[in-house]
């Protein structure tokens, strides 16, 4: 994904989207990658998921103060809601973005705000 599609795939998006930012060069980012990529088979289309090569879009990194990757970030309604920083077990996954995953409430599951772990 790139800044042409920033808006419609992520800030326009029906529902919450999942975005992951990362480089090819990051050991970490490529251990994330196949937790996301079950986290997304599963979820069966109740969250969108995308990613951000941020050596091509620095300006994304930057807009959503990217200092390290990988970071996950889930965005709805157009605004961050929660993010991961660092490469994590499945289990942070399912805990900070659970209640969109499985389609719940996510506002009885996290605070007002974005929030960083």
């Amino acid at each position: 994904m790139d800044t042409s599609s920033w808006d419609t795939v992520v800030l326009e998006a029906d529902g919450a989207v999942l975005v992951d930012f990362w480089a090819p060069w990051c050991r970490p980012c490529k251990a994330v990658r196949p937790v996301l990529e079950q986290l997304e088979a599963e979820s069966g289309g109740r969250i969108g998921f995308a990613a951000v090569d941020i050596d091509e879009n620095p300006e994304l990194a930057s807009r959503y103060e990217v200092l390290s990757i990988p970071t996950v970030i889930l965005f709805e309604g157009g605004e961050p809601q929660r993010a991961l920083v660092g490469a994590r077990p499945r289990g942070h996954f399912e805990q900070a973005f659970g209640a969109w995953l499985s389609g719940s409430d996510p506002s009885r599951a996290s605070p007002t705000g974005t929030h960083r772990e």
